[in-house]
């Protein structure tokens, strides 16, 4: 297993759309095995392909607390329902940075596990946004998409900032999932 590379906002690799896999093989495993020790290594809760410059739809994710609990999600096709909620999002690919993001409260997802069988799962609460908020990342799309201008340009002008400098290692709100 290797620690991959997390692109960081505003990287214009962030913004590719990620192309279906054909066939889930071994090199789709050791990709899967490659980001789920990138996302707990940095440390985080989900993390699509395209977040480490590889243009496939593949998603890992573990809300467990324990960390022991990883779902993989190849090719995901989502639909989303329920409520909309505001919750506190932050990502590995925006570090440091938290702000509220209205998502709906359930999904459904449709998608193949790390041996090719097909899941279907519906998802609600913290997963729920996860899950949309990965899918987004597969289809070139980062959350602070979903913020004003201004705060975007404030965000994007720190983190160009920051890459000149140390990066920040922490979140600036506690208890907000860094996704």
């Amino acid at each position: 297993m290797a620690l991959l590379d997390i692109l960081v906002y505003p990287d214009p690799r962030l913004r590719k759309q990620a192309r279906p896999i054909e066939t889930v093989d071994q090199s789709v495993r050791q990709l899967v095995k490659d980001m789920a020790q990138t996302m707990y290594a940095a440390p985080g809760i989900g993390l699509a392909a395209t977040q480490v410059n590889v243009t496939k739809r593949v998603v890992v994710i573990d809300i467990s607390e324990t960390h022991d609990q990883l779902q993989v999600f190849i090719n995901p096709v989502i639909s989303s329902f329920g409520e909309t909620i505001e919750s506190e999002e932050g990502c590995l690919s925006v570090p440091g940075i938290i702000e509220p993001v209205a998502r709906f409260s359930q999904a459904n997802v449709t998608a193949l596990d790390s041996d090719g069988m097909p899941i279907e799962l519906h998802t609600e609460g913290l997963l729920a946004i996860c899950i949309q908020h990965e899918v987004d990342h597969l289809d070139g799309k980062v959350f602070v998409d979903y913020l004003s201008q201004l705060k975007r340009d404030r965000i994007r002008k720190r983190l160009v900032r920051e890459s000149h400098s140390e990066r920040p290692t922490s979140c600036d709100k506690e208890n907000a999932p860094v996704i």
